[in-house]
């Protein structure tokens, strides 16, 4: 995969996008959050912090990328809830935003395939695992 990545990683998302919101007007603390991601050198981002922004579908164009470059290494990574839960986050991002960014749809699309042998190979397995040692799900 060459970089999917063609800006500064040492600014933040108010920097690249020439937004500023400011301070947050609703306390909760997703909001909080988000207001203080927006500050956060993009460098700085984990996978915790793609998930929650592109959950919320703040910044794609610059967190979509990010999180594709994880997700190539290991598409089951762990943001902060459970394994996986980036993958998830990103599936959930609108068509439009993949009809608009057709070369991130195709990473996506290869990251999918990978997520589907994995799938493939381990079901039977699992599958056998369940008759063999009894119910564990």
């Amino acid at each position: 995969m060459n970089s999917l990545i063609s800006f500064d990683l040492n600014k933040n998302l108010q920097e690249l996008d020439g937004n500023d919101w400011g301070e947050p007007n609703y306390n909760s603390g997703l909001v909080v959050t988000c207001h203080a991601l927006r500050t956060k050198p993009l460098k700085d981002f984990t996978a915790a912090d793609l998930r929650i922004m592109i959950g919320q579908q703040i910044n794609s164009e610059y967190l979509i990328p990010m999180a594709l470059e994880l997700l190539a290494k290991d598409p089951f990574v762990k943001g902060d809830c459970y394994k996986g839960d980036l993958l998830a986050s990103v599936l959930q991002t609108a068509s439009d935003f993949w009809d608009l960014h057709p070369d991130l749809n195709y990473e996506l699309d290869n990251i999918m395939i990978e997520v589907d042998c994995f799938i493939e190979v381990l079901s039977p397995l699992a599958e056998n695992y369940n008759k063999v040692r009894g119910n564990w799900a």
